[in-house]
């Protein structure tokens, strides 16, 4: 098969739609979070899936960027950055969540319901190191990333505008979910999810109608053809 930027596109909106999916997927019914449920078999594959979506959430939106590079401009690759940093922290803290936190749950039961409260908008009892920053910055990363990237997307008017505006305020609305309980909190997917399932869809979609038509060279006629 032969790589082109068309091809990589199409990988990279394919990618978004796939995170989207996930992303909303795994927070229906999600249990509640805490030392004795963390370790689950089913908390363990959410926490897997999430994993895989901040990954292909990384690959749609570099799609999204560098396929107009130039009509995103600098806010567009400041907005880029800050996303990318968000999900980059989301996907090492769920990482932590999946394969770290289910090993020491029966030992230090204290500090993994911390860790959980802090991923579900609560607050820690004790000291939880430097996964509390690490939220920090995935807080920062998810919302201003999201809100910058989002109006740079719909200022180039080349993907679906209302699915870049609700990108852009689907920070927003997570934030307001952040402080209402966890049965609340886990619908701060949906905004983002229904966004990047609609902007992988656009970019699809965009680079299969933009392919490079083929030029063909006119044959010249010789002497004595």
């Amino acid at each position: 098969m032969t790589i082109t930027p068309t091809t990589l596109t199409r990988a990279a909106g394919a990618a978004a739609v796939l995170a989207g999916l996930i992303f909303i997927g795994v927070q229906i019914n999600h249990p509640h979070l805490d030392a004795t449920s963390i370790g689950t078999t089913e908390v363990v594959l959410r926490n897997s899936l999430k994993v895989l979506m901040a990954a292909l959430t990384l690959a749609g939106i570099t799609g999204m960027y560098l396929s107009q590079v130039r009509r995103n401009g600098l806010l567009g690759l400041v907005g880029y950055l800050v996303l990318g940093v968000g999900y980059l922290t989301i996907m090492s803290t769920t990482f932590v969540a999946a394969f770290v936190l289910p090993a020491i749950a029966e030992t230090n039961p204290g500090y993994v319901n911390d860790v959980a409260s802090v991923a579900t908008g609560g607050k820690a009892i004790g000291d939880i190191g430097a996964l509390q920053i690490a939220d920090q910055v995935q807080g920062i990363g998810y919302l201003a990333g999201g809100l910058i990237f989002g109006i740079a997307l719909y200022r180039a008017r080349v993907l679906t505008r209302w699915a870049t505006v609700l990108l852009a305020v689907g920070g927003v609305i997570s934030a307001a979910l952040t402080v209402m309980p966890d049965a609340f909190y886990r619908l701060l997917a949906f905004p983002t999810g229904i966004a990047m399932i609609a902007l992988g869809y656009s970019l699809w979609r965009t680079a299969r109608t933009t392919q490079p038509a083929v030029v063909r060279t006119p044959r010249v006629a010789t002497a004595g053809s």
